[in-house]
């Protein structure tokens, strides 16, 4: 798959979702990235279905630039507000992170109707692929994750953290650093629960696929696409309160820590993605309609 250079998924949304759900993977340019798995890794798909899928997204595209965007736009505005007056606290990021949530619940069901139709279109051997590439997957993920100690893994976690964060605030203070370990060691084995989680619902995914002609078919893959707490592990749904709360407490502590250079770098990123948005063809194209 394509690397997107922007998404509107910015600081903080991407830090609330280190907590390992990974269909936020909101983006503009690839929304096939949004069915929450890489087509291009999982499917090897003949050229009747690339093409038609390429005439899907061209018309999940313009629905999400004309309708969506504009509203990324405002959620960018009220962060960049929250930074500029100092109201970086717990109840701003909840705020925000179920806006954010409400937006992805919306393309999830945006999209849902290609995916369905796109699932029933595999054949035996793409659906064997696609489980062979599942379990690929999960051992990559193993060994990059948890074949670690505990103590590697906390230390790795703390230095994903880290890059993620320097290219919004820079460098990082000490004290910083400090407080990224800590959060990074409060999470424990998040590691192991999140690849779980992650492992029983392409399980359930697969099973589902292998009886894409049964009655029923739309509404399993829906529930699975749009409902996805529905079936997460008993661990994840036990851990998850936990890691979005240190992530809000982690964000909130950094600000409360941030230089005055460091607020007005993240100010400044803030401004890009909205240029990078606003300068999008589709979105003028709706403006000059409207």
């Amino acid at each position: 798959m394509r690397i997107v250079f922007k998404t509107w998924v910015s600081l903080w949304l991407s830090l609330f979702l280190v907590t390992g759900c990974s269909q936020i993977g909101l983006t503009y340019r690839h929304l096939d990235f949004i069915i929450p798995w890489s087509l291009n890794d999982y499917l090897d798909m003949n050229a009747t279905q690339k093409d038609w899928l390429d005439e899907r997204l061209k018309e999940h595209l313009n629905w999400h630039c004309t309708t969506q965007i504009p509203g990324y736009l405002s959620w960018l505005d009220r962060l960049q507000t929250m930074v500029q007056t100092g109201q970086v606290n717990e109840e701003q990021l909840r705020a925000r992170t179920a806006e954010a949530r409400e937006a992805i619940a919306t393309i999830s069901r945006e999209i849902t109707p290609t995916a369905v139709d796109l699932l029933r279109q595999l054949n035996d051997q793409q659906v064997a692929e696609m489980q062979a590439a599942f379990a690929k997957d999960l051992r990559k993920h193993e060994a990059d994750y948890v074949d670690q100690p505990l103590a590697q893994q906390i230390g790795e976690r703390a230095q994903r953290m880290e890059k993620r964060l320097s290219p919004w605030i820079g460098k990082l203070s000490t004290a910083q650093r400090d407080r990224v370990m800590q959060w990074s060691a409060s999470l424990g084995e998040q590691n192991r629960i999140w690849i779980d989680n992650r492992a029983h619902w392409q399980a359930l995914l697969v099973a589902a696929v292998k009886q894409r002609n049964a009655p029923g078919f739309d509404q399993k893959i829906a529930k699975l696409l749009q409902d996805r707490e529905t079936f997460w592990t008993p661990e994840y749904r036990a851990a998850y309160d936990h890691t979005e709360q240190a992530a809000i407490a982690l964000i909130t502590d950094l600000m409360a820590q941030s230089s005055p250079a460091q607020r007005q770098k993240l100010v400044e990123k803030m401004a890009d993605v909205r240029g990078d948005f606003n300068d999008l063809g589709c979105l003028k194209g709706s403006r000059k309609a409207s």
